[in-house]
């Protein structure tokens, strides 16, 4: 029998048909002679009658088949060449981050602001982000108030219907570059000794 013949009695295959029939594959096809193919290689079932030790394989029309020895010193080389290129890989990821990484040394009794991030599982120091303890007071429940300090701007946001006037304040404890818009009419309310 052929190998066409083979394919056709082979019922694990009948998905692989159905695909193609249905046009959802563009790795499995039929060739001239309506043999299964993949990738342009024909597959050749597990059978006895074939002289196909293995449970399938892939053959180019024509060629030679690769078996025993032969076969497993081709694998192991590409094995081989697949761990060389994830290395060349792996190693270029990291000289790009080791860029980034910059050594920070910190002595005792220094105040750090402590950044943990869960989705990608590391903590990191931001000195930029360093704050006066002393300037702070907490509260038994370690909460404190933001008190606001000053008015730096003053602006007015126009929608559709109506306008409204903002201010951008400056917050106790914090630098300028951390002030934040408000609305002017909430803050005349709770803060009336800006104005």
């Amino acid at each position: 029998m052929t190998i066409k013949g083979k394919q056709l009695e082979d019922e694990s295959l009948d998905p692989r048909f159905w695909q193609i029939e249905s046009g959802n594959t563009s790795d499995f096809g039929l060739n001239s002679k309506g043999v299964l193919c993949f990738r342009g290689k024909v597959f050749v079932p597990k059978d006895t009658d074939l002289r196909c030790r293995f449970p399938s394989c892939w053959i180019e029309l024509g060629g030679s088949r690769i078996l025993g020895l032969e076969l497993v010193s081709n694998t192991e080389d590409k094995v081989r060449l697949i761990r060389d290129r994830l290395k060349v890989t792996a190693d270029r990821q990291k000289s790009y981050i080791d860029l980034k990484c910059k050594e920070i040394e910190y002595s005792s009794g220094d105040i750090v602001f402590l950044k943990v991030s869960p989705l990608k599982r590391h903590c990191r120091f931001d000195p930029a982000h360093v704050i006066s303890v002393e300037e702070i007071e907490i509260r038994p429940d370690l909460s404190f108030e933001e008190e606001p300090i000053q008015i730096l701007e003053r602006d007015v946001k126009a929608l559709r219907r109506k306008s409204i006037p903002l201010v951008k304040v400056l917050w106790c404890n914090h630098n300028s570059e951390e002030a934040t818009w408000e609305p002017e009419e909430v803050m005349q309310q709770q803060y009336p000794y800006l104005f």
